[in-house]
């Protein structure tokens, strides 16, 4: 259902307002979970990639104690890696003003949807 003009221009009052607030886009940009998951991911691969190099550099240096602990810190860096890709792609992550929640496990909604079933779920004197 598209919305009357009213309700465009209210949307995009607000829509203005908060794009103009950097306190506001900061806020939610650091309490965004794709955030942190994709900070983890990066992180996890930085670790990796340390490890890789204590991997040559023990078996440069000929320490094979080195090689292990540099393959242990991959294998870590590596599961901790997939953790956080799992998370990010969680159905149930924390957003700003509340959690997500979906009706059904087969399909997910989109934003469209989800504000489409608000709409018609709201109390008949708002009409």
């Amino acid at each position: 259902m598209p919305l009357s003009e009213h309700e465009q221009r209210l949307f995009e009052q607000i829509e203005q307002s908060l794009a103009e607030d950097p306190k506001f886009a900061s806020a939610v940009r650091a309490s965004d979970p794709r955030f942190h998951a994709r900070r983890r991911l990066l992180v996890a691969i930085s670790v990796i990639i340390a490890g890789l190099a204590l991997v040559v550099y023990g078996t440069v240096s000929k320490t094979p104690l080195l090689g292990v602990a540099g393959f242990v810190v991959m294998l870590g860096a590596a599961a901790f890696a997939m953790l956080s890709q799992r998370r990010a792609q969680s159905p149930d992550l924390h957003v700003v003003g509340g959690t997500t929640s979906r009706r059904s496990r087969g399909r997910r909604l989109s934003l469209v949807d989800r504000l489409e079933e608000r709409w018609r779920q709201r109390p008949e004197g708002h009409r």
